[in-house]
């Protein structure tokens, strides 16, 4: 049986993770002002200049019921079963959607990530191998189901203002914020965001701290692969992240940049450090 592992663009992953593991990815859409992009058209760094120039946030826009059906139905050209790994149903109606979609077909299942970025990315790879392995779709669905839970997806963010104009903040925490240089925590658990923790100081200490944090709290890491995602990062945000985690010793180290859809609701110098926290259930 061919199956077809399938994510969207809020994974986050790159063309070559994409084409190496053999994932299929359908785009959100992202609108700035009268213009509507598919996401991945344009880059953060043009999205984030549009809104220092407007001060106007992006919109992202979620896919609709009919758009997965169309995009399902193509894959099912090729493919005998489709696994979808959706973003969060906490964070969007992009798996309800999903779901509706493939209520209406043959072989084609869609999990609840409960997570976002590479988050998502994580659950694919380890869909992707499971697919290698010659499970049946149904079976790897409810394996891919069970290690959401495991999914350790965390960011520091330097800025609030994008949180704020989205409504994930409110005035009183962004200007208290800005003035003495808070940086939360972001943790994303039982499939939507919230902060458990702030730092405070430049971004190249705080994350070196945010880093100490993580793998204290989730200190059960499966070591084969980890991510260090970010929004946009000074050299030395990235080399300290880099230093931490491989001093814990992780297989396989990837780096990405989150696309617009994730990037439009954390702004610029936001950066994750995201893994499997189950190392004694592999």
């Amino acid at each position: 049986m061919k199956i077809a592992v399938s994510v969207e663009t809020t994974c986050d992953l790159t063309k070559e993770l994409l084409q190496q593991y053999d994932l299929k990815q359908i785009p959100f859409h992202i609108t700035l002002g009268d213009k509507l992009f598919l996401d991945g058209e344009i880059t953060t760094q043009e999205m984030f200049d549009y809104v220092d120039e407007t001060g106007v946030l992006p919109k992202t826009n979620a896919i609709n019921e009919f758009e997965y059906a169309e995009y399902f139905e193509n894959l099912k050209k090729d493919y005998d079963a489709i696994i979808h790994i959706s973003l969060s149903s906490g964070l969007s109606s992009s798996c309800s959607n999903a779901k509706r979609a493939a209520q209406e077909m043959k072989d084609v299942y869609v999990v609840d990530s409960q997570s976002l970025s590479t988050g998502i990315g994580l659950l694919a790879i380890y869909a992707a191998q499971l697919v290698k392995e010659g499970l049946e779709p149904s079976v790897i669905a409810q394996q891919v189901e069970k290690r959401t839970a495991s999914v350790q997806a965390s960011f520091v963010v330097e800025r609030l203002d994008y949180l704020h104009k989205g409504g994930r903040c409110n005035l009183f925490t962004l200007l208290g914020a800005t003035i003495l240089k808070i940086r939360p925590r972001i943790v994303v658990k039982n499939g939507k965001m919230g902060s458990d923790k702030k730092f405070k100081g430049n971004m190249g200490k705080v994350v070196r701290k945010y880093c100490e944090s993580v793998f204290e709290d989730f200190h059960n890491p499966d070591l084969e692969n980890v991510f260090i995602t970010c929004t946009s990062a000074s050299e030395e945000m990235l080399e300290e992240v880099r230093m931490a985690v491989k001093e814990k010793g992780f297989k396989n180290v990837y780096e990405t940049r989150a696309g617009g859809t994730i990037a439009s609701h954390c702004g610029a110098n936001t950066l994750g450090v995201l893994f499997f926290n189950d190392g004694d259930k592999k």
